[in-house]
């Protein structure tokens, strides 16, 4: 790998599209993705996936369907998938080793849950000197707290401003 990036995939799992509980736009969010890692990919950029992990009984046991990455934007063979227990996915996780390894120092980040990983992640990338690029139309979470969906994406994306490059995914750039 020879440009220094990484495109991070927080959470894209199988239970955050389930009829019940789906996430908000997910089909369009599945296809951002898809286009981010099929670019990464043609670069000889490496996907780094991140999968939560819950405990038995829960949405996200693992070895569960739910807890499976979506089938649309599964990981290729070979491709690292970080395996993490909070929102921050650096957290008690080999990622920030496997990014050294890579020789990583620029992270594209897309997924789910704007609020709670992506925002974590992300903010932890920026704590550990990564240049952070936050796709702002490949992240994604649920109405909640008498506001919708795309409200607290609005809110989160000038809130990414502060420690990171928010971007959308046409102008991203492996």
């Amino acid at each position: 790998m020879s440009s220094g990036t990484a495109l991070l995939v927080i959470d894209v799992q199988e239970g955050m599209f389930v009829p019940e509980y789906p996430v908000f736009d997910g089909e369009a969010l599945l296809d951002k993705i898809r286009g981010l890692v099929t670019d990464a990919r043609s670069s000889g950029v490496p996907v780094v996936y991140i999968q939560h992990n819950e405990e038995p009984g829960e949405q996200l046991e693992p070895n569960s369907f739910a807890w499976q990455i979506q089938s649309r934007i599964a990981p290729a063979e070979g491709e690292i998938v970080v395996q993490k227990f909070t929102p921050d996915g650096f957290h008690e996780t080999d990622l920030q080793e496997k990014l050294n390894s890579l020789g990583v120092q620029r992270l594209i980040v897309s997924g789910i849950q704007t609020d709670l990983c992506v925002e974590a992640t992300s903010k932890r990338a920026g704590q550990l000197g990564y240049e952070v690029v936050v796709v702002e139309d490949a992240h994604t979470t649920y109405d909640q707290g008498g506001r919708t969906a795309r409200e607290i994406i609005e809110e989160y994306n000038g809130m990414f401003r502060d420690f990171a490059k928010v971007q959308p995914a046409a102008a991203i750039a492996f």
